[in-house]
């Protein structure tokens, strides 16, 4: 199986999707939540496990948004989101299509 490849980039994109980014699978994180984002996984449909924290060191303050290409080179486009919060909590969305995806939110 291919190691999962993510890069983070710290770079505010144009709103939306047009077709031929969409295949890039870049999504914009949107912490919209009182409380920082300290991990951040996210692994196709189809796999057994999360993958690696991708996040690593860093963390998504809370008001913050970060866009990270979700491409594990696979070509899948779902895949399931898990965000750990510093206070403790876990929230795991199902079914995300990162193909058509441009921006996902967290709130309170």
């Amino acid at each position: 199986m291919t190691l999962l490849r993510m890069s983070i980039a710290l770079a505010i994109v144009a709103m939306g999707v047009s077709e031929a980014s969409a295949l890039d699978r870049r999504v914009r994180i949107n912490n919209h939540s009182s409380y920082d984002i300290i991990e951040f996984y996210a692994s196709n449909k189809d796999a057994t496990t999360w993958q690696e924290d991708i996040l690593g060191k860093n963390i998504l303050p809370a008001g913050n948004s970060v866009v990270i290409n979700i491409d594990d080179g696979t070509g899948y486009c779902i895949y399931d989101f898990r965000a750990v919060f510093e206070d403790g909590d876990e929230v795991v969305k199902y079914g995300n299509n990162v193909c058509e995806l441009s921006d996902f939110n967290y709130t309170d």
